[in-house]
C-alpha cells in the first residue's frame, strides 16, 4: 500500500500527504499519498466506492460542503497546504482548481452566460468586448466555438449531451484554473461524444494539470500519464500508467486492471 509518508516532491503541481477523511464513523480515505505532476493526466481507477471521487473532491475542498465530513492531512499545490486555517479562501481556490462532473450540468441560461458566469462572479474583465473574448477563447479551448458561434444565445439544454460536457469544460476554462478535476466525464456520453472528450483532454493538458476519475480502463490507458489504483479508501499502488496496466507490483492492482474483479 502507498501509505508510507513521501518526501515533498517540488517538481510536483499537487503533493497530497497523509490524507485521511471521515464520513461521520465511515473512514472513506485511509493515509492517502500521492504527487500528482504538472501538465499530466493523471488516472484514478478502482471499484465503485473505494473513494476515488472522494479523493478528488479534496483537491479542492468540495468534500467541505458535505454534513459531518471530517478532512485530515495535507494537500499542497504549489506549495500552498489548501487545509491550512489561514487559507480561508476557497472560492479563489476552487477558481484555481476547476471540476467538471460525471453528467453535464450546464446552468439554466444562454451558453454565453454559461461562460460568463465565472467571469462576471470574480470581475476578471473590463469591458463588453473583453468578456465577449473570455467566451469566445474559453469556448475555442474546449473544441466547442465552431459549432455554437452562430447561437451563443441558444438555451445550453439544446446542446447534445457531449456538447453539454464540453461546454462544462469551457465553462472551468473561462476562470484560468491551472488545474481540472474530471469525475467520470464520459460516462454519460455516446462513443462519439467520449472521443471527442478524450481528444480535448490530451489537448488541454500541454496547459493545465489535469486529474481524471474513471472506470473506463481502457480510457485511462489511451490518455493518462500516471495512474492510482484504489481500493477500499487505500491508494494500492501508482505508477505510469503503462506500468499500472502491463506488469503491475501488486497481486491487487494485476487482478483488478485484468478484469479478475471490480
Amino acid at each position: 500500500m502507498v501509505r508510507d509518508t513521501l518526501e515533498l516532491d517540488s517538481s510536483a503541481k499537487i503533493n497530497v500527504r497523509g490524507l485521511n477523511i471521515w464520513y461521520d464513523d465511515h473512514h472513506a480515505i485511509i493515509d492517502n499519498n500521492l504527487q500528482i505532476r504538472k501538465n499530466n493526466v493523471t488516472a484514478l481507477i478502482g471499484p465503485s466506492g473505494c473513494g476515488k471521487s472522494t479523493f478528488l473532491r479534496a483537491l479542492n475542498r468540495m468534500n467541505d460542503f458535505i454534513d459531518d465530513c471530517v478532512t485530515k492531512g495535507s494537500v499542497d499545490i504549489d506549495g500552498t497546504d489548501i487545509y491550512r486555517t489561514q487559507y480561508t479562501n476557497v472560492n479563489n481556490l476552487r477558481k484555481s482548481v476547476g471540476m467538471v462532473f460525471q453528467k453535464p450540468n450546464p446552468f439554466p441560461k444562454s451558453i454565453y452566460e454559461n461562460i460568463a458566469y465565472g467571469p462576471k462572479l470574480h470581475q476578471m474583465y473590463n469591458t463588453k468586448e473583453d468578456l465577449d473574448a473570455i467566451v469566445e477563447d474559453s469556448l475555442k479551448k474546449a473544441n466547442l466555438w465552431k459549432e455554437v458561434k452562430d447561437r451563443l444565445h441558444d438555451n445550453a439544454f439544446e446542446l447534445s449531451g457531449g456538447q453539454q460536457q464540453r461546454l462544462c469544460i469551457a465553462r472551468s476554462l473561462s476562470v484560468d484554473p491551472q488545474i481540472l478535476l474530471l469525475d467520470e466525464p464520459c460516462s454519460a456520453l455516446d462513443p462519439i461524444s467520449t472521443n471527442a472528450i478524450e481528444e480535448l483532454i490530451l489537448e488541454l493538458k500541454k496547459n493545465y494539470t489535469i486529474v481524471m476519475v474513471t472506470h473506463n480502463m481502457q480510457q485511462a490507458k489511451r490518455i493518462s500519464d500516471t495512474t492510482a489504483y484504489f481500493h477500499m479508501g487505500e491508494i494500492v499502488e501508482v505508477g505510469s500508467t503503462k506500468k499500472i496496466f502491463d506488469n503491475p507490483n501488486h497481486r491487487k492492482t494485476k487482478a483488478y486492471v485484468s478484469g479478475d474483479f471490480g
